[in-house]
């Protein structure tokens, strides 16, 4: 079986047995703006990545629950540099592979199959970015909320038996939820969820959601 690059990746780290640290739920691994002079790869847990606006909100990017690089942007050469966004631990621990971020790079250029990955590192990010941006500003706040409700279920969503839906096993916040679909107040994302209730597209237990209407969302996501 022919491994993925992200494969690859994780097999090369381990068996070069570089350093791994363990940060606990709700530790920053990285501050947006701070200097850094490590390159971390996310080995297991789930983390949170988000930037600072000017206006000192934080602004949610993306949830990562498989092993994958946190912090690649920025220039090759430079011992230390700032890093690109927040990266915050969402489990319980998370473990991170560190490695130097010039012999990181080192590593990448003299290496094909990791230089290919971090090729499909940045094509991948290039077009989920470019998706999220075009959802947000073609739709309101109701479209984004529905849009990033069908994809917690891609990262979090659990079948149930009997046609009862899709839960998302994971707990997310309503301020979470507003700091990912750039909406000011986490009153606005309780007003659409409890719509979102009202009509029988969503179900709320224990603090997960549960979708009852797939096809509901779906509309929000094709774009």
């Amino acid at each position: 079986m022919v491994m993925t690059h992200t494969e690859y990746l994780m097999n090369y780290l381990q068996a070069n047995k570089f350093p791994v640290i363990t940060k606990k739920r709700h530790t920053y691994l990285t501050y947006h703006g701070l200097e850094e002079n490590s390159t971390y790869v996310l080995k297991h847990g789930i983390v949170k990545t988000s930037i600072i606006l000017q206006d000192g909100r934080e602004f949610n990017l993306s949830y990562i629950t498989q092993p994958d690089v946190l912090s690649l942007l920025r220039d090759e050469v430079s011992k230390y540099t700032d890093q690109p966004f927040n990266v915050r631990v969402e489990s319980q621990t998370a473990e991170f592979y560190k490695i130097d971020r010039v012999k990181f790079w080192k590593m990448v250029n003299t290496n094909d199959e990791l230089n290919n990955y971090v090729k499909e590192y940045y094509r991948t990010k290039l077009s989920e970015n470019i998706v999220r941006l075009q959802r947000m500003i073609m739709g309101g706040k109701h479209d984004a909320v529905c849009a990033f409700l069908y994809q917690l279920t891609d990262l979090f969503g659990i079948r149930l038996a009997n046609h009862q839906g899709v839960l998302i096993d994971f707990v997310v916040t309503n301020e979470d939820i507003a700091g990912f679909c750039g909406i000011n107040s986490r009153s606005s994302v309780t007003r659409i969820l409890s719509d979102l209730r009202d009509e029988g597209i969503i179900d709320i237990k224990n603090r997960k959601f549960i979708i009852t209407n797939m096809n509901y969302l779906l509309d929000y996501v094709s774009i």
